[in-house]
């Protein structure tokens, strides 16, 4: 090892609080709801091999600013722009995704680069947000731009901005983000630049080197090892595309085990869709979905404190070999295809794998989640106004505890505070809590969903991204499915893909996003547990005694006796299911699959 161990734990100390500042600097000076309070952005640091040094989260590549701008004609001060989905090598999956990035400079070369990027409210197409769930073309999306120098020497490129704001909805939110993520960005960079004047190039490079390995080793040793050698296939679904009518638009996985890495095949990944669920995945090897797959192999992780401590850098992408179908598959699109709610594929993705690893492993794997989905609502009056949210959902229950109630998948992503929300639109929160019942039965119990209620107190339009309105979060090892994502306004169910849907002044919408799915036999959950999560508002009485076949004694008639389990009722109860329903099956993927797919259960479960 050539790097100095202590001097490895500086740097990689060094690099996280760079990140953690930029992203710090983002959030304080952003000026959208989306980027400033729902903090829907995150920031990288790569080498000057375009590797990934950190890894709290996902972030975009560096490949498309180093394809179009070889590294000696880089400047200090140069900041790079790019948000066109087909020319950034896999790294943005939809046009609102602004990237940033900003070189490093050591000893007058380019030694590293700062990244941010992040969902930015408008940039054009069709409808407000850029999202428009039934477009047909990437034309329909908003501006594509390829990577450009957006400042130049530290000089801004102001054409170019007048360009994406002129194309914008809200031209101030989105020329306050820019501006705030190119600052913070050239900010992380004089940081990193001080690192390598501090300790010398060769020394900090070396430790990048150390960083990057430390990973593959332990992932080889500490994940990998727990696959077992073999072949396994398993399937999961898109249930819209916002132009056909609801079917399943499979994403399959078959995963080889080999002695030193996986090989994930996509093999069977359903054609390109015509609407916006298309995900272009397979520039570069595949290297950004390699990075965006890797945290669910964490699981296999000896405990859950292990597993929180496993970071996904650049070092998981030797561990992972990837082959996509030829191209015209919703993971090889061809351009113009549209790709807005791409979600709907790579969200789906980390289930796909998670469930293939669940049949290699007995079931060790979590159950299904799915906790991103895009609610908003728009309207001119009394100026033009965009509020959009990314409400989570519950995460699936695993082997050793309950899933998580209403987490989001971007790392320190939140939902939008109700004091800032009824200050700045026309609407009343009157509801913001927990979605009973949401979460799949299970032994251990999938996470509860959101159940939030808005009532409009001006007509304005509501609109939806948002999948698993039918296909519900699947159980594993004989957990239950979850409950599905549910909009009613005024008692008018809601499809997940709604574009411009109206609302009346007084008007309530009522939103229940996704429960996760269930782990294990729900009849195996000790009666306590499901007399808590009763008495904790989570679980009805009703779903007590269907879901778990748990009988409570009833309260005392001032319900100053809280209900509790009764034993012997609840024993007899729970026999009774046992014999007629039989062994629990392995996957359960609840009532909307049937309903798809027109058979009970799939070929590959």
């Amino acid at each position: 090892m050539k790097a100095d161990p202590v001097l490895v734990e500086i740097v990689e100390g060094t690099l996280g609080s760079v990140e953690r500042e930029v992203e710090t600097a983002i959030a304080r000076t952003a000026r959208s709801p989306m980027i400033r309070d729902a903090h829907d952005f995150r920031a990288g640091i790569h080498d000057r091999r375009l590797r990934k040094l950190t890894g709290r989260s996902y972030s975009a590549l560096v490949q498309p600013v180093a394809r179009d701008f070889p590294l000696e004609s880089m400047r200090p001060g140069d900041v790079f722009f790019h948000n066109d989905v087909y020319l950034s090598e896999g790294g943005i999956g939809h046009l609102p995704d602004l990237c940033v990035t900003v070189p490093v400079f050591a000893d007058g070369e380019v030694a590293a680069f700062v990244q941010a990027f992040g969902h930015h409210d408008d940039i054009g197409g069709a409808v407000p947000g850029s999202m428009p769930s039934h477009a047909r073309s990437a034309f329909e999306e908003g501006l594509m731009v390829p990577p450009i120098k957006l400042w130049d020497q530290g000089v801004p490129n102001e054409a170019a901005l007048r360009i994406m704001t002129r194309n914008s909805r809200m031209p101030e939110s989105l020329a306050g983000d820019l501006d705030a993520e190119c600052s913070a960005c050239l900010m992380g960079a004089r940081r990193l630049a001080e690192l390598f004047t501090r300790y010398g190039r060769g020394a900090v490079e070396d430790c990048f080197d150390a960083i990057i390995d430390k990973t593959t080793e332990t992932f080889r040793r500490e994940i990998l090892s727990k696959i077992p050698d073999g072949t396994h296939v398993w399937e999961d679904y898109a249930e819209h595309d916002g132009v056909d009518p609801p079917r399943l638009h499979a994403q399959r996985i078959t995963l080889t085990k080999t002695t030193d890495k996986i090989l994930i095949d996509f093999t069977g990944t359903s054609p390109q869709a015509k609407g916006p669920i298309n995900h272009a995945g397979d520039y570069s090897d595949g290297v950004f979905l390699k990075k965006w797959l890797a945290p669910v192999l964490r699981n296999l992780a000896d405990t859950p404190e292990r597993m929180a401590e496993l970071d996904v850098n650049e070092g998981v992408v030797p561990l992972i070999e990837m082959r996509f179908p030829e191209k015209g598959t919703l993971l090889t699109p061809i351009f113009p295809a549209p790709t807005n709610a791409r979600t709907f594929v790579i969200l789906r993705l980390l289930g796909v794998l998670a469930g293939v690893l669940a049949k290699a492993t007995g079931g060790r794997m979590p159950a299904d989640q799915e906790t991103i989905r895009y609610t908003g609502v728009y309207g001119d009056d009394p100026e033009p106004y965009l509020m959009r949210e990314v409400l989570g959902g519950g995460s699936g229950g695993r082997y050793y505890a309950d899933g998580e109630d209403t987490i989001h998948v971007v790392p320190d992503s939140r939902n939008i505070p109700v004091e800032f929300a009824e200050a700045r639109w026309p609407f009343r929160v009157e509801r913001l809590g927990l979605a009973a019942d949401s979460g799949g039965p299970g032994e251990f119990r999938g996470g509860l969903g959101y159940d939030k209620h808005i009532r409009m107190l001006r007509d304005a339009h509501y609109m939806s991204i948002a999948d698993r309105s039918i296909l519900s979060c699947w159980g594993v090892n004989g957990g239950r499915a979850g409950q599905p994502f549910r909009v009613e306004i005024e008692g008018r169910g809601m499809e997940g893909l709604i574009d411009d849907q109206p609302v009346r002044a007084g008007e309530v919408i009522r939103i229940r996003t996704t429960g996760g799915g269930g782990w294990g036999d729900p009849l195996n959950r000790p009666p306590e547990k499901v007399a808590a999560d009763v008495r904790d508002g989570k679980v009805s009485a009703e779903g007590a005694r269907d879901d778990y076949g748990v009988v409570l004694t009833a309260g005392g008639p001032d319900h100053a006796v809280e209900p509790a389990a009764d034993l012997a009722a609840t024993s007899a109860l729970r026999a009774r299911m046992r014999a007629e329903r039989g062994p629990a099956p392995f996957f359960d993927r609840g009532p909307g699959y049937p309903r798809l797919a027109g058979r009970d259960r799939a070929d590959v479960d």
